[in-house]
């Protein structure tokens, strides 16, 4: 079973590609699921999220603030503005505008980390500013959102606020306290918590795609290549200010995945909850949620071979 479970988390970019392609393809299978189901499936992974963590992971937020405050910077600065610049860039209609601007002002995605360890990159890092920036979400992605697409569509900033506090940072407090109260079961449990959160976000990606197969298929290439020019672009970007800021190699490949990695699936629940009357708006969500593990993936087999080219052992 573990092993079963390891392939599943292992794959999770063919995972959520064949999801996403099922749904697209056979969408009346899943269009009868309410909407709201997505919010219990994004607070399953973060009840997860909260299980896998430890208190001393937030140390690196004392020991090596400077880290930490570098990273965040780059995560609400970078994809918030690249989003707003594609969005108008490609003149995406209103609906789809707010989408990509809603992921663009989420926090980091909980996949970073695993792509991070993958990539040889900083994982204390890479948990840290996963961490901070999910509990900064509360505050800065609603005002993000509102700041950036609040003149063409009302925002509601404290609704967004509550939102994010019970879907996210409850589930993830939870998980704490039942790994505090039960360390041996939530141990035993570690194992297949990847699997399971891999299988949750399927199922969200699939439910979203579902929903809005018809729309997708007439005009679905266009918000494609935005997503994905968003995600390379936020790696790119998140890299090279590591660069810039004369960080070592495996900071800059974890500030790169952090930034360019979001929480795509908090974009796609913020969209069904608070802006019903855009439907096309939780698509970028769920295609960012589909090609952030595809690019993750890549991204992390190019940093590793590039850690074998420069490693002492290889020049010897």
């Amino acid at each position: 079973m573990k092993k079963i479970c390891h392939y599943i988390s292992e794959y999770i970019g063919l995972l959520v590609l064949a999801s996403a392609l099922l749904a697209w393809a056979f969408p009346s299978a899943l269009q009868n699921i309410r909407p709201t189901v997505i919010n219990y499936l994004l607070g399953v992974v973060m009840f997860g999220m909260g299980l896998t963590l430890n208190l001393k992971d937030f140390k690196i937020v004392f020991s090596r603030p400077k880290d930490v405050i570098i990273g965040c910077l780059a995560q609400y600065t970078i994809m918030p503005l690249l989003a707003w610049g594609l969005a108008r860039l490609f003149s995406l209609d209103e609906a789809l505008a707010l989408g990509v601007v809603l992921v663009g002002c989420c926090p980091g995605g909980t996949a970073s980390n695993v792509i991070t360890y993958l990539a040889k990159g900083d994982l204390a890092l890479s948990v840290g500013m996963t961490g901070v920036s999910t509990l900064l979400a509360p505050l800065l992605t609603p005002l993000l959102t509102w700041g950036l697409a609040g003149k063409s569509v009302n925002v509601d900033v404290v609704g967004m606020l509550l939102s994010i506090l019970c879907v996210v940072i409850l589930p993830i407090v939870v998980g704490l306290i039942v790994k505090w109260l039960w360390p041996k079961f939530t141990e035993e449990a570690t194992d297949y918590l990847p699997a399971f959160s891999s299988i949750a976000i399927a199922f969200l990606v699939s439910i979203v795609i579902a929903a809005s197969a018809s729309k997708l298929t007439s005009g679905g290439l266009m918000i494609v290549v935005v997503v994905m020019l968003h995600n390379l672009c936020g790696l790119s970007m998140g890299y090279l200010i590591g660069r810039l800021l004369g960080l070592p190699d495996a900071k800059k490949r974890a500030i790169s995945i952090e930034v360019g990695m979001q929480n795509s699936g908090l974009a796609s629940s913020l969209a069904t909850i608070h802006f019903a009357a855009y439907p096309l708006a939780t698509i970028p969500g769920a295609i960012f949620s589909v090609w952030h593990n595809i690019s993750g993936a890549m991204v992390a087999h190019l940093y590793t071979r590039l850690s074998r080219k420069t490693s002492p052992s290889s020049s010897s």
